[in-house]
């Protein structure tokens, strides 16, 4: 059931867990930041978007999950259809987002149809999660380097 409409989902989409209204995931609590570049990337981001000078959909980290956001993208709290994120609109369904952390590549595609929905709003989510994966390599050799 879609606690905004009250409609029954059941009749359009079968999979039951892939939708910004169901449960969340218990590992969807935030978490401390425990690299020095994410703990600085996230107060700025924070402070940037409180101020107005960043757009929330601009990040690279994520301030509900206290994570880079290429880590929690494929959480259903990522998921706007009303932008188009995380959303095919040819089958009004959420999309898969796919990070590949060794060959930094970012997929998006629908889990019904198969298609990569190619929106604005996904192309750009795609553009900041290779950013944000980028910078936690770089965090990860800045942190090495220390050590």
């Amino acid at each position: 059931m879609d606690p905004t409409t009250g409609d029954d989902m059941t009749e359009k989409c079968r999979c039951g867990d892939h939708h910004p209204w169901a449960s969340p995931d218990p590992q969807d609590r935030p978490t401390a930041a425990r690299h020095p570049l994410l703990a600085t990337t996230l107060a700025r981001e924070d402070d940037e978007e409180d101020t107005g000078r960043l757009d929330p959909t601009d990040r690279v980290t994520c301030r509900t999950h206290r994570r880079w956001l290429h880590d929690c993208v494929s959480s259903p709290v990522h998921t706007n259809p009303a932008i188009g994120y995380r959303w095919c609109r040819r089958c009004d369904h959420q999309a898969l987002v796919a990070v590949d952390e060794l060959s930094g590549d970012v997929t998006i595609h629908c889990g019904l149809c198969g298609r990569a929905p190619r929106s604005r709003a996904n192309l750009e989510l795609v553009e900041l999660c290779r950013r944000s994966l980028a910078l936690a390599r770089a965090g990860r050799l800045l942190g090495s380097a220390v050590a």
